[in-house]
């Protein structure tokens, strides 16, 4: 039996249904990930499963005893909560108890009344005793150690990404059959984005996870689940998979809804011909076109894209921004050591580094909103600079979606073109309804596209973008990459979305250790095979200046003196281990690209899906070893 089964769920608000007559299915040791457009209703499925809310229609089975914990988007502290209080606090009434116990006797000294205190700690002794509370204590500072969490801490000078760790130690402590989490990545940086991989992939319970991190879903799910008007469509295998098979589907979909209009249309001309098409003999073909009108008319159509346009405007000098031996501290903190650097015009240029590092300090520098410690920057000529705000304090929480945009106009220029704000606005997917509310009611994908309407409005030849890709869903994330990709001028980028980083920039900024910054050509993938290993200090392993390829290994006489007898040995059986893995690999990707191949039992594909990622990871492995030896 299922962990979980729903059948036939549905729900609506207002007019239209989020879910309608859905089924799904979630065994043990699953991990899906479900995905589809903002508003679709994914944090309305996981609340129903969770028991937050109640559907309007259909059943839901749960295994027996089966214990089910979800994880917010943003979960809601206390100030004066400490990590180890709020831990304890997913355990209930019996975490209460655990909180006090752990208060009073971290604090005794503290209390001014020590009888009483006394007295009071029995009292919580006794009923920890009576329930078992002393294991569950342990289990609080078990997770805490595991996650690396700081008992003593408060919640308030916590960052979100640390935030984020005592939310998951919060729901992990309740040893729950089914984890459910909700855009587990949005705020944590590419570090704990890594963490929080592994820690899943250890997971041995099945996970339900909302997400529009690409590469987060490739690296851990074993099951696509996308919510597509009010339908959920299953698509066993990772994420890529997802993509092919998707596309195929949307092909026959396509087919098949022009099929039915033509026959529709033939129909509807059929009935114009006057009164032969009511004779007794053609009353039934009358009731099928009433029943096709009927079919065409709730057909609900996929939701469209948004579509983006950039006006580059005049182009900028050929030098756009050139920084010498800047600095910044702030009190007693080098945020980063003098960094000089010139930005040519066309460079797409990502900036890498933990949350806190300094990105946004050293943006703002760039574009001399801030001043440095020391350094100067110079700007080039004939520059318009646009500026995505990670804080979204550009907008006015009070104003109008159409007033943010029109700013007290009813038309707007686009590329020399007089629009309509409406109409405008439409190509970013607001709603006519939508476009009177106020700004502070919009969610923070509608937030972000309503950043991007604004920031489009104008012609800029430099784009300064920080976390542009929070809240966006994935056919908006592949639209912003689509339109940066054929910007013509110059680009400064924050992400901490991987697949974004080497789909779009050229060049990354890394803030390393000890307050230095360095430069790298290409993406993300591009860094990790360029940066100094972490166990070996950065002053030692200066950055490279050129991407490096990945080739076959080759034998080489040279690096072979320099090896011992079994390292050498090693070196020269490498090139036919990794070739005997690309063959075993691409063999089990022909496999999967046949189509019967998910007409099959779950539990072939699901031993195939994991077959292929051991075999990709150990032939990465080796990749990585043989580097090691040629070095």
């Amino acid at each position: 039996m299922a962990l979980i089964n729903l059948e036939n769920i549905s729900i609506a608000f207002g007019h239209v249904n989020l879910l309608d007559a859905a089924n799904f299915r979630l065994d043990k040791g699953e991990r899906v990930a479900l995905i589809g457009r903002n508003g679709e209703g994914k944090s309305t499925l996981l609340k129903i499963i969770n028991r937050e809310i109640h559907a309007d229609k259909g059943r839901i089975e749960y295994q027996q005893g089966c214990r089910v914990a979800r994880l917010a988007q943003e979960p809601e502290w206390r100030a004066d909560q400490t990590v180890f209080q709020a831990v304890a606090a997913g355990l209930g009434q019996l975490g209460e108890l655990i909180e006090q116990y752990y208060l009073l006797t971290h604090h005794f000294n503290e209390q001014e009344n020590e009888t009483q205190a006394l007295k009071k700690l029995a009292d919580i002794q006794h009923q920890l005793e009576a329930n078992n509370g002393w294991l569950l204590e342990q289990k609080v500072e078990a997770m805490l150690s595991r996650l690396q969490l700081p008992a003593e801490q408060k919640m308030e000078a916590l960052s979100g990404g640390w935030k984020r760790r005592v939310a998951l130690a919060q729901v992990l402590i309740t040893e729950p059959d089914v984890l459910l989490l909700d855009e587990p990545t949005n705020h944590l940086d590419l570090e704990a984005i890594e963490w929080l991989e592994e820690l899943l992939l250890d997971f041995t319970g099945a996970l339900l996870f909302v997400s529009h991190d690409r590469r987060f879903m490739q690296r851990i799910a074993t099951r696509i689940i996308e919510l597509d008007r009010g339908q959920l469509s299953s698509y066993p295998g990772n994420y890529d998979t997802y993509l092919q098979r998707k596309a195929d589907q949307l092909a026959a979909e396509a087919t098949q809804a022009t099929k039915f209009d033509k026959f529709l249309a033939q129909e509807e001309v059929w009935i114009r011909q006057g009164i032969k098409a009511r004779r007794t003999r053609n009353e039934g073909r009358v009731r099928r076109l009433k029943q096709l009108r009927q079919e065409r008319q709730q057909r609900r159509e996929q939701i469209g894209k948004m579509r983006l346009s950039l006006d580059s405007g005049e182009s900028s000098g050929k030098i756009v921004i050139e920084a010498e031996k800047i600095s910044k501290s702030w009190q007693d903190k080098v945020v980063f050591n003098p960094f000089s650097t010139v930005i040519m015009r066309g460079d797409r240029i990502g900036f890498i580094g933990a949350n806190g590092a300094g990105k946004t300090t050293l943006l703002k520098i760039l574009l001399k909103t801030l001043e440095p410690d020391s350094g100067t920057v110079k700007h080039g000529t004939q520059l318009n600079i646009a500026y995505f705000d990670q804080l979204r304090e550009e907008l006015d929480p009070e104003q109008s979606v159409f007033d943010a945009v029109g700013q007290g106009q009813d038309f707007i220029d686009i590329n020399g073109q007089r629009k309509h704000v409406m109409s405008y606005l439409n190509d970013f997917l607001f709603a006519p309804a939508r476009v009177r509310s106020p700004v502070k009611t919009l969610s923070g994908g509608e937030r972000n596209r309503l950043l991007l309407a604004r920031l489009l409005t104008k012609p800029a030849n430099v784009i300064v973008m920080d976390e542009p890709t929070n809240d966006l869903d994935i056919e908006s994330l592949e639209l912003l990459e689509e339109m940066l990709s054929e910007f013509p001028g110059t680009l400064l980028l924050v992400s901490h979305d991987r697949y974004f980083l080497n789909n779009v920039v050229t060049s990354c900024f890394a803030f390393e250790e000890n307050g230095k910054i360095a430069e790298y050509v290409g993406g993300y993938d591009d860094w990790l095979r360029q940066r100094p290993s972490p166990s070996v200090s950065t002053q030692t392993n200066p950055p490279q200046t050129k991407t490096e390829t990945v080739k076959k290994p080759q034998n080489n006489d040279s690096t072979k003196s320099k090896l011992s007898y079994k390292e050498q040995r090693e070196l020269l059986n490498l090139p036919s281990v990794i070739e005997t893995l690309e063959k075993q690999i691409a063999a089990l990707q022909l496999e999967m690209g046949d189509p019967n191949f998910y007409k099959g039992e779950n539990a072939a594909m699901n031993r195939t899906i994991n077959q292929l990622r051991d075999l990709e990871k150990k032939l990465e492995t080796a990749y990585a070893r043989w580097q090691e030896l040629e070095g």
